[in-house]
């Protein structure tokens, strides 16, 4: 699979409408993974920023690396539509609502974990994460199986993480599967998708140099939040596979 790095979206949103539409889906759309369909059905169905095909290579690639897939899958909508600075509007206005309602949350909880209907309540959301799971599975699986080949590579990675194997490895194997399966001639680069390729690199790696700069700071500033700051940044380094980590 290549991702194509050049836009290709066919309508281009400014930075303002990406963060109050990703604000606005982060306020009314629940489910963790399952808010990856929601994503697709604003920026593919409704305002049409990617097409289809785009939109599901971005779902892959999140899927592929560490972290939620949901916030991920935001920031590449973003990327996509309006470059570095739309990628940044869309995850900051993803995840605000919930960072807020988390805060809000844990104080409650904090204070009320013992009580008998909080108990309860709790248990019963608890659940709730089965069938989330189980409705994204099936809207992912909805769009993206469409032959033989495609059916074998998620029962094979189903039955290997169900014994127990890495993440890493699985994700991984399936990729090399998918270069024997699914392998497609190279389309090549113009000029322009060069010059947007070296522009893109030259800003990730500006945005990729801040959470180290900030961990640095926080060294100084407070040892005890640094330490907490990177045990968050090393667990979410290492768990691959998205929001599917909270099953393991």
């Amino acid at each position: 699979m290549e991702i194509q790095i050049s836009q290709n979206n066919r309508n281009s949103p400014s930075i303002s409408n990406l963060f109050l539409s990703f604000l606005k889906l982060g306020l009314t759309a629940f489910g963790g993974p399952a808010m990856v369909a929601y994503i697709k059905k604003m920026a593919v169905d409704r305002h049409k920023w990617l097409d289809e095909a785009t939109f599901k290579d971005g779902v892959v690639l999140c899927q592929s690396i560490p972290g939620s897939t949901a916030m991920q899958t935001a920031a590449y909508v973003g990327l996509r539509a309006r470059n570095i600075f739309g990628a940044f509007a869309s995850y900051v206005g993803f995840g605000l609502p919930a960072f807020i309602l988390m805060l809000i949350l844990s104080v409650f909880y904090a204070s009320s974990h013992n009580m008998p209907k909080v108990v309860s309540l709790f248990s019963g959301l608890q659940v709730i994460v089965v069938s989330i799971v189980a409705q994204a599975a099936f809207s992912f699986g909805k769009s993206m199986v469409k032959s033989y080949r495609d059916f074998f590579i998620p029962v094979i990675s189903g039955i290997l993480f169900w014994r127990g194997m890495s993440p890493f490895i699985v994700i991984l194997g399936a990729a090399l599967a998918g270069i024997v399966f699914f392998k497609r001639s190279d389309t090549p680069k113009t000029y322009n998708d060069v010059k947007k390729e070296n522009q893109l690199f030259k800003q990730i790696s500006l945005m990729v140099m801040i959470p180290f700069l900030f961990l640095l700071g926080l060294y100084f500033f407070d040892k005890n939040l640094f330490r907490l700051a990177a045990l968050m940044f090393k667990i979410n380094f290492f768990a691959f596979g998205g929001d599917s980590e909270l099953c393991r």
